[in-house]
């Protein structure tokens, strides 16, 4: 896998042989980033982080801060060997459980939250509800699913659907927080 844009083009990241990782596809990344558009200056979270495809991207493309959450150590320390070849500073890598880590988190920390919870697992819900309290205002969480998101479940967590998609058995979900009434 490769990172699509930025300062960092080209540069190869990849998981250990045999972790069970499904990082997010180039062209997936893509069009994220596209309907993202600049991250430039952006303080960003990846949950769940595995191969880091979206949190070096992210890095890639001139985020002010990036950090990575990943609770498998063999995972933690390949991203560890990944941002010291890519010199990626701006990246921290924490090994820890991801919900209880925000859970931790101050709110409003990050303008950007990637979601790619283990797929078959009860995460989803936990994660989204601790997303949505360290997301900014207007700023967005990205959330991977093996099916799709119900827009009211997105609402009562005072998120909105900005856009989905579905790519082969991945659905896409981008949500944005509202601002507080």
């Amino acid at each position: 896998m490769r990172i699509i844009a930025g300062e960092r083009r080209g540069a190869r990241i990849a998981a250990p042989a045999g972790a069970a990782t499904r990082p997010t596809g180039d062209r997936a990344r893509e069009a994220l980033f596209a309907i993202l558009g600049d991250v430039t200056g952006l303080r960003v979270l990846d949950a769940f982080a595995g191969s880091g495809a979206l949190g070096f991207e992210a890095a890639s493309r001139g985020a002010d801060q990036v950090v990575m959450i990943e609770r498998d150590r063999r995972l933690a320390r390949a991203l560890g060997e990944v941002k010291a070849r890519l010199s990626a500073d701006q990246v921290r890598i924490d090994n820890a459980d991801a919900i209880a880590w925000m859970a931790r988190c101050a709110a409003d920390s990050f303008e950007l939250v990637f979601l790619d919870p283990p797929f078959g697992t009860p995460l989803a819900e936990p994660a989204l509800d601790a997303a949505a309290r360290v997301v900014v205002p207007d700023g967005y969480v990205y959330l991977e699913l093996p099916q799709a998101f119900e827009p009211e479940a997105a609402e009562a967590r005072g998120l909105r659907v900005h856009r989905q998609a579905r790519a082969g058995a991945v659905h896409f979900h981008l949500l944005q927080r509202g601002r507080p009434a």
